[in-house]
């Protein structure tokens, strides 16, 4: 399997139809890439997180949208996926949505799907994340019989709350099982996790430079990235907001600095609240994409 990244250029759209999508008379995802398009964006998250309900024709004149207007789509799974659970019943259901949903992004036209890694639930860390690594290697090997699947990337995401798994180096450690393996930082999670702990450029650089030591160029340079403010608490992340919030972090352009730094060509979705769509835009802006 080959895991190769299909985007050539930075990529940066919303998760999921913001509120100005909406007032601009819109009703229907396949209407979002000529929206996007008009706002100079080029990505756009679909959210499997409550349920798989799609059906096939709707994804195909999804996909067909998104091609016109050169829309690269990725996939986020079911939010209830756990891969840490001791339950073989539970572990064989999150394997069953990931490869569901990896079907659905794939009729949509999308190559990348992310995922909730897990909880840790009543056991101790260490041994949820072992049996995060066994059950994800199952997920893998269940793929690998699946040829079509071969080029499709997944995307282990990093988790805002204190008993989820899911810190930079869990991630990292996943990513380093598999070619198809892509790290998903979600630096508002990032931030909420360690209480604030995003405040400038170099705490960004940091992460970055401990991912291409651990995984390498291809899978830095075109990682998957999640980016919105978050308020936080002591367990963790609470709720996401937009970029006018002055009170919590991360701001975008300490991790756009290292981007460009380092001339990264990542995906990059803005879960802002709302307005991503919106917020996405000033995340092209400061890259000065045209």
């Amino acid at each position: 399997m080959s895991g190769k990244p299909q985007n050539a250029q930075m990529r940066i759209g919303p998760s999921g139809n913001s509120i100005p999508f909406y007032e601009a008379g819109h009703k229907h995802t396949y209407e979002a890439p000529a929206f996007l398009r008009a706002l100079g964006l080029n990505a756009f998250e679909y959210s499997f997180g409550h349920g798989i309900t799609i059906g096939e024709p709707g994804a195909r004149r999804i996909a067909a949208e998104m091609e016109k207007y050169d829309i690269a789509l990725s996939a986020h799974a079911p939010y209830y996926i756990n891969f840490g659970s001791a339950d073989p019943e539970t572990v064989e259901k999150s394997i069953e949505y990931v490869i569901r949903s990896v079907r659905m992004g794939r009729l949509m036209g999308g190559t990348r799907t992310v995922f909730h890694p897990g909880a840790q639930g009543g056991l101790d860390r260490a041994a949820a994340y072992a049996l995060l690594k066994k059950n994800l290697g199952i997920l893998v090997e269940r793929l690998r019989e699946t040829p079509d699947f071969d080029a499709h990337i997944l995307c282990p995401e990093t988790m805002g709350k204190k008993r989820q798994l899911g810190t930079v180096e869990e991630i990292v450690g996943l990513c380093a099982l598999d070619s198809r393996l892509y790290p998903c930082f979600d630096f508002g999670h990032i931030n909420s996790y360690t209480g604030g702990g995003l405040r400038s450029p170099g705490d960004f650089r940091r992460i970055i430079d401990y991912t291409f030591e651990r995984l390498g160029e291809t899978k830095t340079k075109n990682m998957h990235i999640h980016f919105s403010k978050i308020q936080y608490g002591q367990a963790g992340e609470i709720r996401h907001l937009t970029f006018a919030d002055t009170r919590y972090g991360p701001e975008y352009a300490h991790l756009g600095a290292v981007l460009d730094e380092y001339r990264m060509t990542p995906v990059i979705i803005c879960e802002s609240k709302d307005y991503m769509s919106d917020d996405a835009v000033i995340i092209k802006n400061y890259h000065q994409i045209s």
